[in-house]
C-alpha cells in the first residue's frame, strides 16, 4: 500500500475540486479514474479502468488530503500511482503545494 498525501497551495479546495473534476469527466466519459464505491462525505474511493485496485482518499486538517493507493497484486500499485499522481498534476498543478509518497511495507 502506498499512502500519498497531497498539501494544498494557500486555502485551495483541493477536495471539492477533485470530486467536480471526476464528476465532469465521468460525464463527458473521459478519464480513466472515477468514483466506484458509494458517495461519502469527505471520503472518495477511486478506481482505474485498466489496473485493478483502488485509490482512496479524503479531506483532512488544514485542507490535505491523504490517500491510499492499493492494486490487487502490491507489484502492480506503480500504476496506479501513476495514473493518480498524473491526474493531480494535469488537472491541479497551480493549486498543489507538495505531494508526499510513503511506501507501507508489510501492510
Amino acid at each position: 500500500m502506498i499512502r500519498v498525501t497531497v498539501t494544498p497551495r494557500g486555502k485551495e479546495n483541493l477536495y471539492g475540486m477533485l470530486v467536480k473534476k471526476e464528476v465532469t469527466l465521468r460525464r463527458a466519459n473521459t478519464g480513466t479514474l472515477h468514483r466506484r464505491a458509494a458517495k461519502k462525505r469527505r471520503e472518495e474511493k477511486w478506481q482505474h479502468e485498466k489496473y485493478p485496485g483502488w485509490v482512496r482518499f479524503q479531506k483532512c486538517l488544514g485542507g490535505s488530503i491523504v490517500g491510499l493507493v492499493r492494486a490487487r497484486n502490491p507489484g502492480d500499485e506503480w500504476q496506479l500511482l501513476s495514473s493518480f499522481i498524473s491526474f493531480l498534476d494535469r488537472h491541479f498543478r497551480d493549486s498543489i503545494s507538495n505531494i508526499n509518497i510513503t511506501y507501507e511495507l508489510g501492510v
